[in-house]
Parts: C-alpha cells; structure tokens; sequence
C-alpha cells in the first residue's frame, strides 16, 4: 500500500461532522489550561505517533496531555503522576463524547469548564446537546491520520527552509486542518473576521502580522485538498501560475487548492507536494516584496558531532 494513502469514503463526510466537535470538546481544554501564545499557538493538536495529542498542559503542579489513538481508537488521558483514563472511540453522540470526556477529567480532579459551544461551523448546536452527530469509521479516521502523517514530514522540510518565523506544524480544530504559516515580520491590517462563533479578538490575534499560509482541509473535494494563502493578500497574487499544472485558485475560499488525489497518486507525492508550497510561498512574497534573502536558506545548517 501507498504510504499516502486512498481517502475516498462514504462515511467520512458523516465522521468528520463528528470528529471535527470531538476534537474540538479536547482542544477547549488544551486553551483553558494553558497561556495564550502568539496567533493561538497554544490551542491546536498536534500528529503523534499514534494519532493526535494536545501535548503536556499544566494542572498546577501536575501536568496531564490527551491522546487521540487512532490506531487502536482510544481517548488517552495521562497525568504525571502515573494516573490515567481512557475511553474507546467508537460512534457515539457529540453529547455522549463531551459528558464521557469530562467526567474522566472529573475523576482525574483535572475538571476544567469550557465553553459550550462548537466554532468555525455554521448552525452548530452546543456539544452537550448534539445528539444528531454521532459517527465514527474507524478506518477512514486511521487512514486520514496516516496521511497526515506523510504530510507532517514534508512539511517539517518546507518549515526547514525558512529562517524567519514559522508556526510549528500543528492541527487547528477549528476547521480540522493540519497547518503550516510562515510569517514575514510586518504587521497586518486588521482581519475582517465572519467565522462562526469566533469573535473579532480571534481573528485579530490569528492574523496581527502578514502571513503566507498553507496545509491540508480534509473537507473539500472527494479525498480533502492542499491549501495556500497570503494575509493581507498582495495584488496579483491570485492570478499567479504556481506549481503542479494542478493546483488552482478557488474563488470560494480564496485560496490556491491541490487536491490531495493529486498528489497521492502521483510518481513523486513529496516533490509534488512541496512545489506547491514553495511556488504559492514564493507567489505571496515576491508580490508582498518580503525580504526573501534574509529569511530563507537554501540548505540546512550543518551540524557537527
């Protein structure tokens, strides 16, 4: 088997409407417990070994993370103190997930309130009243995070050539897209905002400095796509030729998109994947007049042992 591999599902569509509020039930909590770091840094999750995890957060004097394994489809609470809980993952309600969940915080005394309510999805319901989203194919969750795992490598080599500041690679629950944003050092206009249940405050911290943004939405197109986008976006970026003949500008979104099919099936995936990301970084800089030199290298540094 590829080792990217085939996304195509019935179920997905179903899973991820549920998956998505799964993931976001754990990362309220990742935000409640730890400080806010620049551009919400602190709240996404982040591709392990076994699936997702919140990494460590702080519980005075103790630290805890969660862990979504996705190969063998548990919930992982683990405290530093040896003490832990799990739960299957299997399909049962948001409701049910989010009651479940945060009695075994309970148990741990690692309770913590969050908000009640879902963000960046329009017409969303509070997660402790979804009872109508209640999916889970086990299968096409391990196969996403598979893939997400290819491409966590090749975005760890796209991150490497740039010296400038630079988001770690991480998922934003939010719209459940694994992300990569490289940063410029000026800083940006206010951004308009218009995400679901996502003040302006949001948005405004998101995006106080100009960015050249990429990563992957699993939820455009029949197997997810490849994103890229500039904010504040300079003239002409949009009618850029990038790289592969593939990728395109999308209207909707305003954004270049590669579908992932494109690059799964392809004699090259890796090399497929970064010319994307290289020719729509280079599209938003060269227009936005970064200064290119002093923030990328060409090689990585050597290291002597």
């Amino acid at each position: 088997m590829s080792a990217w591999p085939d996304l195509t599902s019935d179920d997905w569509p179903a899973t991820s409407a549920t998956f998505i509020r799964w993931t976001q039930v754990v990362g309220k909590v990742r935000m409640e417990r730890t400080p806010v770091l620049s551009h919400w840094w602190n709240v996404p999750l982040y591709v392990s070994a076994r699936g997702l995890t919140t990494s460590l957060m702080p519980a005075d004097e103790r630290g805890f993370e969660v862990g979504f394994d996705l190969i063998d489809h548990r919930l992982d609470i683990s405290v530093t103190d040896g003490s832990r809980r799990s739960m299957g993952l299997e399909p049962m309600s948001v409701a049910e997930f989010h009651r479940r969940f945060h009695e075994l915080l309970g148990e741990l005394d690692l309770a913590t309130p969050t908000w009640d309510m879902p963000v960046e999805i329009p017409a969303a319901v509070p997660f402790s009243e979804d009872t109508a989203n209640a999916s889970y194919d086990a299968d096409a969750v391990h196969r996403h995070w598979l893939a997400m795992v290819q491409m966590q490598r090749v975005f760890e080599v796209y991150r490497a050539e740039f010296v400038g500041k630079s988001s770690p690679v991480h998922l934003f629950w939010g719209a459940l897209d694994l992300a990569i944003t490289r940063f410029s050092g000026r800083d940006a206009p206010p951004h308009p905002g218009g995400a679901p249940n996502c003040g302006p405050h949001v948005m405004h911290e998101a995006y106080s400095h100009e960015v050249a943004s990429a990563g992957y939405w699993p939820d455009f197109g029949a197997e997810g796509a490849f994103y890229a986008y500039a904010y504040p976006e300079p003239d002409g970026y949009r009618t850029t030729t990038v790289e592969p003949d593939a990728a395109r500008w999308d209207d909707g979104l305003s954004e270049f998109v590669l579908p992932y099919e494109v690059v799964r099936t392809s004699d090259d995936p890796d090399g497929v994947l970064l010319a994307f990301l290289r020719s729509t970084y280079a599209a938003a800089a060269d227009r936005a007049g970064w200064d290119r030199p002093a923030l990328e290298r060409s090689r990585p540094p050597v290291i002597d042992t």
